[in-house]
């Protein structure tokens, strides 16, 4: 009786193990909507789900603004938009009936990819959503909360200890059973990215600077651009390009004020080209954002200045580093308590960002 009980157990487990298998290989949906950072973040997985399923198909859902990071990634089989935007402006113009028809042809359409498992990489209500409704048996959500956990059939915490950048997605991938051998961001840039210089300089011959981000609190001194812009010119014999967002025209021109040898670049490329200039840099600075882990992702030495935001300090990178300040009340996050000082990001000086640069850059 105990053996029959010890067989059929065995034989269950690895009818689970086999079949948790069949489900995940064939049809594999990713889900991380925005922050063109995490998305970065989140890339390595790509591959490894890829090295493990070779003959899935795997797609990615998520919103128009980082859609570009993926387009041209050879091992995403198709890439999903979420039109958020698109709905937020019909229900502004009070088009419910509109709205309602094309949030119908969207589940629609998720249902009839006839996913098997949705990984949830946001972990959040807006995220889970669609997780649920894409109709995969296996919902997997990392680090699941608002409620979105009991839309998942499964929840994997987010890794808290671990210094990696990217440590939640390597997390996630190990306890999937991933290959986390080559666990690297990937950002694939298509030709014409690749040929755009836009700067009227030559590729690898330039710095790049990144100082502008969402938050406040996660901004270096702006008066402290100029002055890094000039000591890298001086000492490295590079020109100094800024990049930045739309969002980013009345800063990035206060700064190229301060010092008109800066080539401002801030708003005059698209995300894409972006990527291009810094994967082509020989030198970036910048502060937590999207566009300083891409410097990491493309191996540029690069320098990142953390603050508020608990930082990774292992980039993996041996030209790459991380400068921080701790204080008591770090990290913040979105809740500064220093009436606007941001101490942390202060003591963060010229000198040392510049004896740092000799550093990676050797």
């Amino acid at each position: 009786m105990v053996l029959r009980q010890q067989h059929w157990l065995i034989r269950s487990t690895c009818s689970a193990v086999i079949l948790d298998r069949i489900v995940v290989m064939n049809n594999i949906l990713i889900i991380r909507l925005s922050a063109i950072g995490d998305v970065v973040f989140a890339s390595p997985l790509i591959k490894a789900l890829r090295r493990r399923y070779p003959d899935a198909k795997i797609s990615w859902l998520i919103e128009p603004a980082a859609a570009a990071l993926l387009k041209n990634n050879p091992e995403l089989d198709e890439v999903i938009l979420w039109p958020k935007d698109e709905w937020k402006q019909l229900w502004r113009e009070r088009k419910f009936l509109t709205l309602a028809h094309q949030l119908r042809q969207f589940i629609r359409r998720l249902k009839s990819h006839k996913f098997d498992c949705a990984i949830d990489l946001q972990g959040l209500l807006k995220s889970a959503v669609w997780a649920y409704f894409s109709g995969a048996e296996q919902r997997i959500g990392l680090g699941s909360k608002e409620g979105s956990e009991r839309m998942m059939t499964r929840v994997i915490s987010r890794q808290s200890d671990n210094p990696r950048i990217g440590s939640e997605y390597f997390g996630l991938a190990q306890e999937l059973g991933l290959d986390v051998a080559e666990f690297e961001m990937d950002i694939a840039l298509s030709a014409e990215d690749e040929a755009f210089p836009g700067t009227g300089i030559e590729y690898q011959d330039y710095a790049v600077i990144c100082p502008f981000t969402t938050r406040p609190q996660k901004h270096w001194r702006e008066e402290r651009w100029p002055v890094l812009a000039e000591n890298i010119k001086a000492e490295q014999n590079l020109p100094v390009v800024m990049l930045g967002g739309p969002s980013d025209l009345e800063a990035a021109a206060r700064i190229a004020a301060a010092n008109p040898q800066i080539i401002n670049m801030a708003g005059r490329s698209s995300l894409m080209q972006t990527a291009a200039l810094i994967k082509h840099a020989s030198l970036l600075v910048g502060v937590d954002t999207g566009l300083t882990h891409m410097g990491i992702a493309f191996n540029v030495p690069t320098l990142a200045l953390f603050g508020s935001t608990c930082p990774y300090t292992d980039t993996t990178r041996a030209n790459a580093r991380v400068l921080y300040h701790k204080m008591e009340c770090s990290p913040c996050r979105r809740n500064p308590s220093c009436d606007g000082d941001f101490t942390c990001m202060r003591k963060i000086d010229v000198d040392e960002i510049m004896q740092n640069v000799q550093q990676v850059m050797e």
